[in-house]
């Protein structure tokens, strides 16, 4: 038998706890503190002492997100996943690296249901049949590593199964679309032709990025077919995120007052999948792997 529970209202913002306090000996990003972070003026390139260092973060922010995503279920709180990221990061020696970054005020995003992505941990309860995207990026070495899944939280309605199981098939066929030589926007072009079988919406306006030394670098990685533009080439050493969000729905999106949480404009779900790429002299290897 399918679920059978009433359908969720939609999401309101909820109340915000404390900031989680890091421990000193742990190195911050040059933009904790700032407004923002300083211009990426470095190669996409990394060189092979960075990629090490990337290895190491982005196999922790992995880790943590497989921890994370064994706590989502009904009853728990957003903000308490925020904590078990947050105290996972710090006893490994990685500082989380959305933690102050521009604002953002948690060590996390968590995105339920109709929010898209950057959504604020805080009180609000994950109910059954949610579908809850776990963000999470740690900054150790020097360097930050980047992912995020969306997890099912009780019994989850087929709709809203199938559009899970599709984003992370979606960013599946893109990774295997990395290849040296081709130009960058392959990855939107695979994405937005699989999301068209089923007449999902993608999103534009939030793309998958370089990262490295910087949290985002100058490197776009649109998830939608953008040519002639983005006609970046890709090349061994370049290490990126890609992390398509589809929707039931439009693409088109709002966003709350607290300037950082994204919504699908019609109120219908959205799921996403992200992993950090390092490009290969044949392809591309999964780095965010725990």
């Amino acid at each position: 038998m399918p679920p059978v529970h009433a359908p969720r209202s939609a999401l309101v913002p909820g109340t915000l706890s404390p900031r989680r306090p890091v421990p000193s000996a742990i190195a911050r990003p040059e933009y904790v503190g700032r407004p923002g972070p300083a211009r990426w003026t470095g190669s996409d390139v990394l060189d092979a002492d960075m990629i090490e260092r990337v290895r190491v973060a982005a196999r922790l922010a992995a880790q943590a997100l497989e921890l994370v995503g064994s706590h989502v279920a009904p009853g728990v709180t957003t903000d308490e996943l925020d904590a078990v990221g947050h105290d996972f990061l710090v006893e490994h020696g990685a500082y989380p690296s959305t933690l102050g970054y521009r604002g953002f005020p948690k060590s996390l995003c968590t995105s339920v249901n109709e929010v898209i992505c950057h959504g604020i941990p805080d009180s609000t309860v994950v109910e059954d049949g949610d579908i809850v995207n776990i963000d999470v990026t740690a900054y150790i070495g020097g360097v930050h590593g980047d992912n995020n899944a969306t997890f099912l939280a009780g019994d989850v309605d087929e709709e809203s199964r199938l559009l899970v199981e599709r984003t992370q098939e979606a960013l599946a066929r893109a990774i295997k679309a990395v290849v040296p030589g081709r130009e960058i926007n392959v990855v939107g072009r695979v994405i937005e032709k699989y999301a068209a079988r089923f007449g999902y919406g993608v999103v534009r306006d939030y793309t998958g990025h370089g990262v490295g030394p910087a949290f985002h670098t100058g490197l776009v990685v649109p998830h939608y077919d953008a040519a002639p533009a983005y006609d970046t080439l890709i090349e061994p050493g370049m290490v990126f995120t890609i992390e398509p969000m589809l929707n039931l729905g439009t693409p088109d999106w709002v966003m709350w007052d607290d300037d950082w949480t994204v919504l699908t404009a019609d109120g219908r779900r959205s799921a996403q999948f992200e992993h950090t790429l390092l490009v290969t002299d044949t392809g591309a290897e999964i780095l965010t792997l725990p």
